[in-house]
């Protein structure tokens, strides 16, 4: 993963609570630094105020956009055309839309189209249409779960309701992604199963089944065979993985 990626964050302030900002800008940093943080909205509405301290302790700079009509969101109009206009500057490698409105969805697609590294952060509730147009899409769910897990250890034994089961879907997604990649024997690379299975599925994120990785979210399904083997080029040892003969 490319951490040297120039990225520009577009925030939807109508689709994103302000208390998850913090976790959302760490999130980003682990795919890109973001060059440009910019937030839309109309600021002059009461129930925007309170990301004020938010935007200056992570140096966001909020755009105001008027709601001309009622029914007509001016936001995404404003975002899609700055958008544009950063594309066409050539000033950075990626995109980072934050919300949860399928309007987005041409705008993601046009900048794959022009090679751009797309990555989409909204809730579960977010139109299939949009996840599937991002390279990658994160659900803020799952990094609200993340960070109240790291204030307080010993809630990472308590279930949360957001974690989705591990279902025969996720299996087969999994059994086919492996079968694509490997060898004579059976064998493929976790880190190209990985990569395959998020191009296959952009939402596909190990934290949604409560995992931290992949591999023990793998380990955790007694349908594959996992092997470690010795790295000559280092110290971490490479991991392969394989369907069980049935």
């Amino acid at each position: 993963m490319q951490t040297d990626l120039k990225i520009a964050v577009l925030i939807d302030a109508d689709n994103v609570p302000a208390t998850q900002v913090k976790e959302m800008m760490e999130e980003i940093a682990k795919y890109g630094n973001p060059t440009i943080k910019r937030i839309y909205g109309d600021w002059t509405k009461p129930q925007l105020g309170k990301w004020k301290n938010v935007l200056l302790e992570n140096a966001i700079s909020p755009i105001q956009q008027y709601s001309y009509t009622t029914g007509k969101n001016a936001t995404d109009s404003a975002m899609i055309i700055d958008a544009m206009d950063i594309l066409y500057s050539e000033r950075v490698d990626g995109f980072c839309l934050v919300s949860s409105d399928s309007d987005f969805t041409k705008l993601a697609t046009r900048l794959r189209e022009a090679g751009m590294l797309v990555i989409g952060i909204g809730e579960k509730k977010t139109p299939e249409p949009f996840f599937v147009a991002c390279d990658k899409f994160i659900y803020l769910e799952i990094l609200t779960q993340q960070s109240e897990d790291q204030d307080d250890p010993k809630e990472k034994s308590v279930p949360r309701p957001q974690v989705d089961k591990i279902n025969p879907k996720l299996i087969r997604l999994i059994a086919s992604t492996i079968s694509d990649l490997a060898d004579e024997e059976g064998w493929a690379f976790m880190g190209d199963v990985g990569n395959l299975l998020q191009k296959k599925q952009p939402n596909f994120d190990a934290r949604n089944f409560g995992f931290q990785k992949l591999t023990p979210l793998i380990s955790a399904i007694n349908k594959f065979e996992i092997e470690k083997r010795e790295n000559q080029k280092g110290r971490f040892k490479l991991i392969y993985v394989r369907n069980k003969a049935i």
